[in-house]
């Protein structure tokens, strides 16, 4: 029998340059020069994976960092392609849980195939009904944690009051939406006028301010929460998690999923209000997805039927094609996407 024949094609890839801080887009680069073999080498047990869309998440910024630090914040690798979150759909297969033509959503490389070993990281997509790209988000990793912080960590309560940051981007416009659902009161911030006016209006939250135009956050939070904040959803942290501080109520909590004003910074803002933990007895509790993992099927059967009947809206800031991959990440860090940021690679 004649041995099966190896396609090898050119990869267009998105490679990470160095650790340098003059410019984040210049830190990556696009290149075709290598090539990939669509088959999974023999004596593996991997899987060949086209890749369709690809998710834009801060915690990518840490990784562009150098750093001891081993496991899902490990540093890039200079010279090799960026990975993160992404949909693909199975080319070639010798996992044999997984097989050709299935879809599948997880770590992949900012590439538009990768070779990927172990396949742990990947998940099977059943429901296909929904559209893919929500995989990236929705029901994907910031889906979960949006659901697990809500409701695992900061274990809300019916009519409690709630303030989320950065309430329009992936995580925090399912977080108030989970609020609402639950029978809370919600205010969020967001960083321009349009997204306050999508939170107000689209995802229904009780009231949104533009916290750039707020010269006194102190009074902006006495304002819209007089009682105090029962539940805090940290996705800016500095300044903003200072301020809240002052404004929880006793017994208060407060769900640590990000801190996007600290990315970019050399030297992290220092926090002043520490005591108002002690004082008000504040559980502050940091977190991540995959601590939540064996939640995800229930996850599903809770998130699935509100997306079909319409009961929860996503929006979603779309790039075409891995040549804007590098600024579609860097926009999030200004506030430039509305939703979450996704780069669709190729269709199905």
């Amino acid at each position: 029998m004649a041995a099966e024949r190896v396609v090898e094609i050119k990869n267009k890839q998105v490679l990470f340059k160095d650790y340098v801080r003059d410019s984040l887009e210049s830190d990556m680069c696009i290149t075709t020069e290598k090539t990939i073999s669509l088959r999974v080498p023999e004596g593996t047990k991997g899987v060949v994976v086209k890749n369709l869309c690809l998710s834009c998440d801060p915690y990518m910024r840490n990784r562009m960092n150098k750093s001891e630090i081993d496991g899902f914040f490990s540093s890039y690798s200079p010279g090799s392609p960026i990975t993160g979150f992404g949909v693909a759909k199975v080319i070639d297969s010798r996992d044999t849980n997984l097989k050709k033509g299935d879809l599948v959503w997880g770590t992949t490389g900012w590439e538009e195939y990768t070779f990927i070993e172990p396949t742990n990281a990947l998940f099977k997509i059943e429901h296909t009904d929904i559209p893919l790209s929500y995989y990236t988000g929705i029901l994907g990793m910031t889906g979960l944690t949006a659901y697990a912080g809500f409701h695992e960590v900061a274990k809300a309560k019916k009519g409690e009051k709630v303030f989320v940051s950065a309430a329009s981007g992936s995580v925090g416009q399912l977080v108030g939406q989970f609020a609402k659902l639950m029978g809370c009161y919600v205010v969020a911030c967001a960083g321009s006028i349009e997204k306050v006016d999508l939170l107000k209006h689209k995802f229904g939250y009780d009231n949104a301010f533009n916290y750039k135009e707020e010269h006194d956050l102190d009074a902006a939070l006495k304002r819209y929460f007089p009682e105090g904040i029962d539940i805090y959803f940290e996705n800016i942290g500095g300044k903003m998690l200072d301020v809240v501080l002052l404004n929880t109520r006793n017994f208060g909590r407060i769900a640590v999923c990000g801190m996007i004003s600290q990315y970019n910074q050399e030297n992290h803002e220092g926090i002043k209000n520490l005591m108002e933990i002690i004082y008000k007895r504040v559980r502050v509790e940091g977190f991540l997805y995959f601590d939540y993992l064996l939640q995800y099927s229930k996850f599903l059967e809770t998130v699935l039927p509100l997306i079909r009947e319409g009961k929860m809206d996503y929006i979603e800031d779309l790039a075409e094609g891995l040549d804007n991959g590098p600024a579609a990440l860097v926009g999030i860090f200004s506030g430039h996407n509305i939703g979450k940021q996704v780069i669709k690679v190729a269709h199905e």
